[in-house]
Protein backbone atom coordinates (compact mmCIF):
# COMPACT_ATOMS: atom_id res chain seq x y z
CA UNK A 1 0.00 0.00 0.00
CA UNK A 2 1.02 3.16 -0.97
CA UNK A 3 1.75 5.34 2.14
CA UNK A 4 1.96 9.40 1.46
CA UNK A 5 4.49 11.34 3.65
CA UNK A 6 3.09 13.95 6.57
CA UNK A 7 1.27 17.10 4.81
CA UNK A 8 0.83 20.27 6.08
CA UNK A 9 -2.27 20.40 8.12
CA UNK A 10 -2.22 16.60 9.72
CA UNK A 11 -1.61 15.80 13.05
CA UNK A 12 -3.00 13.89 15.86
CA UNK A 13 -5.09 16.80 17.14
CA UNK A 14 -6.13 17.89 13.82
CA UNK A 15 -8.27 14.54 12.77
CA UNK A 16 -10.37 13.78 10.15
CA UNK A 17 -13.60 12.56 9.85
CA UNK A 18 -12.70 9.14 8.50
CA UNK A 19 -9.79 9.09 11.32
CA UNK A 20 -12.71 9.65 13.57
CA UNK A 21 -14.82 7.07 12.19
CA UNK A 22 -11.67 4.54 11.76
CA UNK A 23 -11.40 5.27 15.95
CA UNK A 24 -14.88 5.09 16.90
CA UNK A 25 -14.67 1.58 15.06
CA UNK A 26 -11.71 0.40 15.91
CA UNK A 27 -13.60 0.97 20.21
CA UNK A 28 -16.49 -0.91 18.85
CA UNK A 29 -14.15 -4.07 17.33
CA UNK A 30 -11.90 -4.23 20.68
CA UNK A 31 -15.57 -4.24 22.73
CA UNK A 32 -16.85 -7.06 20.62
CA UNK A 33 -13.34 -9.10 20.71
CA UNK A 34 -13.35 -8.39 24.44
CA UNK A 35 -17.22 -9.78 25.36
CA UNK A 36 -15.82 -12.73 22.70
CA UNK A 37 -13.21 -14.27 24.63
CA UNK A 38 -14.96 -13.24 28.30
CA UNK A 39 -18.30 -14.72 27.37
CA UNK A 40 -19.33 -17.52 28.61
CA UNK A 41 -21.87 -18.67 26.63
CA UNK A 42 -20.43 -20.01 23.18
CA UNK A 43 -23.09 -18.96 20.68
CA UNK A 44 -22.80 -15.64 21.90
CA UNK A 45 -19.14 -15.69 21.41
CA UNK A 46 -19.44 -16.95 17.62
CA UNK A 47 -21.71 -13.74 17.16
CA UNK A 48 -20.02 -11.70 18.83
CA UNK A 49 -16.93 -12.34 16.81
CA UNK A 50 -18.92 -12.04 13.43
CA UNK A 51 -19.66 -7.76 14.73
CA UNK A 52 -15.34 -8.33 15.24
CA UNK A 53 -14.60 -9.38 12.41
CA UNK A 54 -17.01 -7.52 10.54
CA UNK A 55 -15.68 -3.91 12.17
CA UNK A 56 -11.71 -5.28 11.43
CA UNK A 57 -13.35 -4.89 7.70
CA UNK A 58 -14.83 -1.60 7.58
CA UNK A 59 -11.21 -0.96 9.07
CA UNK A 60 -10.17 -1.89 5.67
CA UNK A 61 -13.02 0.05 4.00
CA UNK A 62 -11.66 3.35 5.65
CA UNK A 63 -8.06 2.58 5.06
CA UNK A 64 -9.02 2.29 1.09
CA UNK A 65 -8.06 -1.42 1.19
CA UNK A 66 -11.40 -2.37 -0.74
CA UNK A 67 -10.24 -6.05 -1.57
CA UNK A 68 -9.06 -6.85 1.91
CA UNK A 69 -12.20 -6.06 3.33
CA UNK A 70 -14.26 -7.82 0.73
CA UNK A 71 -12.10 -10.99 1.36
CA UNK A 72 -12.55 -10.76 5.07
CA UNK A 73 -16.01 -10.78 4.57
CA UNK A 74 -16.34 -13.56 2.99
CA UNK A 75 -13.61 -16.02 4.40
CA UNK A 76 -13.69 -15.48 7.84
CA UNK A 77 -17.54 -14.00 8.25
CA UNK A 78 -19.20 -16.10 5.27
CA UNK A 79 -16.62 -19.27 6.44
CA UNK A 80 -14.94 -19.43 9.37
CA UNK A 81 -17.73 -17.94 11.68
CA UNK A 82 -20.60 -20.58 9.83
CA UNK A 83 -18.23 -23.26 10.01
CA UNK A 84 -18.47 -22.72 13.91
CA UNK A 85 -21.66 -22.21 14.25
CA UNK A 86 -22.17 -25.90 12.10
CA UNK A 87 -19.85 -27.50 15.22
CA UNK A 88 -21.86 -26.00 17.95
CA UNK A 89 -24.79 -26.98 16.22
CA UNK A 90 -23.45 -30.57 15.57
CA UNK A 91 -21.54 -30.80 18.72
CA UNK A 92 -25.15 -30.46 20.55
CA UNK A 93 -23.16 -27.32 22.53
CA UNK A 94 -25.02 -25.75 25.48
CA UNK A 95 -27.16 -22.93 24.05
CA UNK A 96 -26.85 -20.89 27.73
CA UNK A 97 -24.28 -20.36 29.94
CA UNK A 98 -21.43 -23.28 29.99
CA UNK A 99 -19.14 -23.21 32.97
CA UNK A 100 -16.82 -25.09 31.36
CA UNK A 101 -16.02 -22.29 28.88
CA UNK A 102 -13.72 -20.56 31.13
CA UNK A 103 -10.00 -22.57 32.06
CA UNK A 104 -8.98 -20.24 35.53
CA UNK A 105 -6.49 -18.61 33.04
CA UNK A 106 -8.30 -15.59 32.88
CA UNK A 107 -5.22 -13.57 34.82
CA UNK A 108 -2.21 -15.49 33.03
CA UNK A 109 -4.35 -14.36 29.75
CA UNK A 110 -4.83 -11.08 30.54
CA UNK A 111 -0.92 -10.49 30.86
CA UNK A 112 -0.21 -12.40 27.62
CA UNK A 113 -3.16 -10.35 25.36
CA UNK A 114 -1.66 -6.40 27.04
CA UNK A 115 1.82 -7.85 26.05
CA UNK A 116 0.81 -8.90 22.78
CA UNK A 117 -1.18 -5.54 22.46
CA UNK A 118 1.44 -3.53 23.62
CA UNK A 119 4.12 -5.55 21.17
CA UNK A 120 1.95 -4.97 18.17
CA UNK A 121 1.18 -1.04 19.19
CA UNK A 122 4.81 -0.20 19.28
CA UNK A 123 6.28 -2.16 16.13
CA UNK A 124 3.27 -0.43 13.96
CA UNK A 125 3.72 3.27 15.76
CA UNK A 126 7.66 3.14 15.31
CA UNK A 127 7.13 1.83 11.61
CA UNK A 128 4.52 3.92 10.59
CA UNK A 129 4.91 6.91 12.97
CA UNK A 130 5.53 9.97 10.05
CA UNK A 131 3.51 8.73 7.34
CA UNK A 132 0.02 9.14 6.28
CA UNK A 133 -2.73 7.01 4.23
CA UNK A 134 -3.46 9.29 0.99
CA UNK A 135 -7.37 9.47 0.68
CA UNK A 136 -7.34 11.94 -2.12
CA UNK A 137 -6.09 9.48 -4.81
CA UNK A 138 -7.06 6.54 -6.31
CA UNK A 139 -7.97 3.29 -4.25
CA UNK A 140 -4.74 1.87 -2.78
CA UNK A 141 -6.09 -1.18 -1.75
CA UNK A 142 -7.64 -2.38 -5.27
CA UNK A 143 -6.95 -6.16 -6.06
CA UNK A 144 -4.51 -5.36 -8.40
CA UNK A 145 -2.47 -3.07 -6.32
CA UNK A 146 -2.63 -6.21 -3.06
CA UNK A 147 -1.77 -8.76 -5.91
CA UNK A 148 1.14 -6.63 -6.70
CA UNK A 149 2.03 -6.14 -3.29
CA UNK A 150 1.87 -9.36 -2.14
CA UNK A 151 3.37 -11.47 -5.19
CA UNK A 152 6.13 -9.31 -5.43
CA UNK A 153 7.12 -8.25 -1.85
CA UNK A 154 5.29 -10.75 0.54
CA UNK A 155 5.84 -14.12 -2.15
CA UNK A 156 7.97 -15.95 0.55
CA UNK A 157 6.15 -15.44 3.21
CA UNK A 158 2.55 -16.15 1.20
CA UNK A 159 4.20 -19.64 0.35
CA UNK A 160 5.59 -20.41 3.72
CA UNK A 161 1.62 -19.85 5.34
CA UNK A 162 0.40 -21.96 2.53
CA UNK A 163 2.95 -25.04 4.07
CA UNK A 164 2.29 -24.31 7.42
CA UNK A 165 -1.73 -24.65 6.52
CA UNK A 166 -0.91 -27.90 4.67
CA UNK A 167 0.81 -28.93 7.54
CA UNK A 168 -2.07 -28.86 9.79
CA UNK A 169 -4.32 -30.14 7.28
CA UNK A 170 -2.51 -33.14 7.28
CA UNK A 171 -2.05 -33.72 10.84
CA UNK A 172 -5.48 -32.98 12.28
CA UNK A 173 -6.24 -35.48 9.30
CA UNK A 174 -3.81 -38.38 11.29
CA UNK A 175 -4.67 -37.14 14.95
CA UNK A 176 -8.56 -38.12 13.99
CA UNK A 177 -7.68 -41.41 12.07
CA UNK A 178 -5.56 -42.74 15.33
CA UNK A 179 -8.88 -41.60 17.36
CA UNK A 180 -10.63 -43.79 15.05
CA UNK A 181 -8.53 -46.45 15.44
CA UNK A 182 -8.44 -46.47 19.28
CA UNK A 183 -12.18 -45.99 19.30
CA UNK A 184 -13.20 -49.24 16.86
CA UNK A 185 -11.56 -52.11 19.80
CA UNK A 186 -13.99 -50.06 22.49
CA UNK A 187 -17.03 -50.28 20.08
CA UNK A 188 -16.60 -53.97 18.66
CA UNK A 189 -16.59 -54.80 22.55
CA UNK A 190 -20.46 -54.85 22.77
CA UNK A 191 -20.94 -56.77 19.55
CA UNK A 192 -18.34 -59.36 20.66
CA UNK A 193 -20.07 -59.99 23.74
CA UNK A 194 -23.75 -60.38 22.30
CA UNK A 195 -22.05 -62.62 20.05
CA UNK A 196 -20.58 -65.01 22.59
CA UNK A 197 -24.43 -64.90 24.78
CA UNK A 198 -25.72 -65.86 22.00
CA UNK A 199 -23.44 -68.81 21.05
CA UNK A 200 -24.75 -70.95 24.45
CA UNK A 201 -28.01 -70.62 23.37
CA UNK A 202 -27.90 -72.37 20.13
CA UNK A 203 -25.54 -75.18 20.85
CA UNK A 204 -28.74 -77.34 22.34
CA UNK A 205 -30.08 -76.80 18.86
CA UNK A 206 -27.35 -77.76 17.15
CA UNK A 207 -26.99 -81.30 19.39
CA UNK A 208 -30.89 -82.19 19.25
CA UNK A 209 -30.06 -82.25 15.15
Amino acid sequence: MTLAATAAGHGFLSPTGVEIAFLLVGIGTLGAAVITVTTRQLVHAALWLVVALGGVAVEYLLLTAEFIAWVQVLIYVGSVVVLLLFGLMLTKAPIGRSPDADSGNRWAALVVALAAAGALVWVVVDAFRATWISFDGPVQGSAEASGRSLFQYWVLPFEALSVLLLAALVGAIVLSRRGGEGRAPAAALPDAAARASAAPATAPREEQR
